[in-house]
């Protein structure tokens, strides 16, 4: 009756629109499913007893959301034909940062306590996954070692590399790419993760941020990983509905953790590494507010904040986390565009 077919293909914006709401679609269906069976298995967050006594009253809420966010994510990218190595790369990413996110979460639930794995265990584990990335990229989706500084040009970060033979297969370690590489996924992965403290806050600016990395794609002309970001962006806003205050279900580990990989390894794929500092800024804050705090407290025995991460410090002021949340989208949107502006302007010059 109605031949779709021809049209996707024929309107790639059309096609990137489709998956997005697809992913919206099919979030939004299964959340509350999935809220039922988290219920009845009784798998609730656990409430840090130091954190803000507000945050109390969420004890229990079903948590681990966000196994479903990365299954609804890669069955809509996998089913639209449009599988490429430079969409392959964010996927393994999000899906291997979200399985090390997944035994964290399960570790909470199994010992009703709100810590899970030791953070050395967790940073090696991510570490792991940015060495894969990194590698990955260079040998097997033959992306170039240079980086992009706005302004400025390109860095070219392969000089100092070895050459291994594994199973007759040339492997080329780029060792300083290799370790902004890993900066960029074990950073990002934590950032979000700090960034996950308040109903709907993660979620909505990884959404805006994956808007970002549409626009970027699409100007690219890869819609391997144009469909990616779309399909991320839209599962974030199905499990938002879900998530927005008062939460009916938090993301987890599984999800921060497997969506900041994402975005990293979307940066290095795209070949906006530096980019990231921007369009990610939000993540960036939160993370150096963590970062003074500390430094701080051990050096002069006193805190610049209230209480970190930085959105923390304004529900200590008073502010509800609705303001807190709308706020800092707000600041994610301007970021993230002009993150995309930055990168506009390079191409042009280019």
């Amino acid at each position: 009756m109605f031949n779709f077919i021809p049209a996707i293909v024929r309107y790639p914006t059309y096609q990137i629109f489709l998956v997005a709401v697809l992913a919206l679609a099919l979030a939004g269906a299964l959340f509350p499913l999935w809220i039922r069976l988290l219920r009845y298995r009784n798998i609730g967050q656990q409430i840090r007893a130091d954190g803000p006594q507000g945050h109390l009253v969420k004890q229990g809420t079903p948590t681990m959301g966000g196994v479903l966010i990365l299954i609804v994510v890669a069955v809509i990218y996998l089913a639209t034909g449009e599988v490429g190595r430079l969409g392959i790369i964010p996927l393994g990413a999000m899906l291997a940062c979200g399985l090390l996110g997944f035994i964290d979460d399960y570790s909470k639930v199994v010992h009703e306590r709100s810590l899970g794995l030791r953070p050395r265990a967790k940073i090696i584990g991510q570490a792991v996954v940015a060495i894969f990335v990194a590698l990955a990229a260079v040998n097997w989706a033959h992306l170039d070692t240079h980086v992009f500084v706005p302004f400025m040009g390109n860095l070219d970060l392969g000089g100092l590399s070895s050459t291994f033979t594994i199973v007759g297969f040339k492997i080329v370690v780029p060792w300083l790419y290799v370790i902004l590489v890993w900066f960029m996924v074990v950073g990002e992965s934590n950032a979000v993760n700090l960034t996950d403290g308040l109903d709907g806050l993660a979620a909505g600016s990884v959404m805006i941020v994956m808007l970002a990395y549409v626009a970027i794609a699409f100007r690219q002309g890869h819609l391997e990983v144009a469909l990616f970001a779309a399909a991320v962006a839209g599962a974030c806003l199905g499990f938002l509905w879900y998530n927005s205050y008062p939460a009916d279900i938090f993301m987890g580990d599984t999800g921060s953790l497997g969506l900041g990989a994402a975005i990293a390894a979307l940066a290095i794929v795209t070949k906006t590494e530096l980019l990231l500092l921007v369009i990610g800024g939000i993540y960036l804050v939160e993370t150096l507010s963590v970062v003074l705090q500390v430094a701080s407290f051990k050096l002069t025995g006193k805190r610049i904040f209230r209480m970190a991460p930085l959105h923390h410090h304004f529900e200590m002021k008073g502010w509800s986390e609705t303001k807190i949340m709308v706020r800092f989208w707000i600041i994610t949107g301007i970021l993230a565009g002009a993150g995309f502006a930055l990168y506009f302007v390079g191409a042009v010059r280019k």
